[in-house]
């Protein structure tokens, strides 16, 4: 058997350790540019978007393993959660729920972009299904920590986060599938 061979029947091939490896990456630089809003005290970040590019080029597994990566570094202490914290104190700050829910945006969207990959419209559908998962943990965890009702909680976790989500959706549907047909095309996935 090649190399070449090898590698692709080898779902741990140095190719695919690589390209979940600048996944991470992209995620510890870019999820930490958060931006605070004055009426909540959960930023908007960038970690969904990158999410959602990473299940485009690396599937479901590959992606949710780089996201739970990016988690255990933040869990260590390395600043890669937003606003440059980490540690675990953060995942029992405010923004723990969100930060544990998006391991099931991963899972629950990447299962049907990864089954739908023609299908922009169920892979949209996926995206939203998967971020009203990671949405209900963090604001149940929200509205416990911070003593809110659900739908205070709802008002300040979630509402203001929706238009600039749908937009991080829409733009991962356009480039994210783009970006996987040049690497589809470069024989790197």
């Amino acid at each position: 058997m090649t190399a070449k061979n090898e590698a692709k029947t080898n779902n741990l091939s140095i190719t695919n350790m690589a390209l979940m490896a600048i996944m991470t990456a992209i995620t510890c630089i870019l999820a930490p540019l958060a931006l605070p809003i004055p009426i909540s005290p959960v930023p908007i970040s960038l970690t969904n978007l990158v999410i959602y590019f990473s299940i485009y080029l690396l599937g479901t597994s590959r992606a949710t393993i780089s996201y739970i990566i990016y988690l255990l570094l933040g869990m260590v202490g390395l600043p890669v959660f937003s606003g440059y914290t980490g540690g675990l104190q953060k995942l029992a700050g405010p923004t723990g729920g969100y930060i544990i829910g998006f391991i099931f945006m991963t899972i629950i969207a990447g299962i049907i972009i990864d089954k739908f990959p023609k299908n922009v419209i169920l892979q949209f559908l996926g995206m939203i299904l998967g971020t009203i998962v990671c949405y209900a943990f963090g604001t149940i965890w929200l509205a416990y920590l911070a003593k809110l009702s659900f739908k205070a909680a709802l008002f300040a976790g979630v509402i203001p986060y929706i238009p600039g989500d749908i937009i991080k959706m829409l733009l991962a549907l356009t480039i994210g599938a783009t970006l996987k047909k040049q690497l589809k095309k470069a024989n790197l996935i």
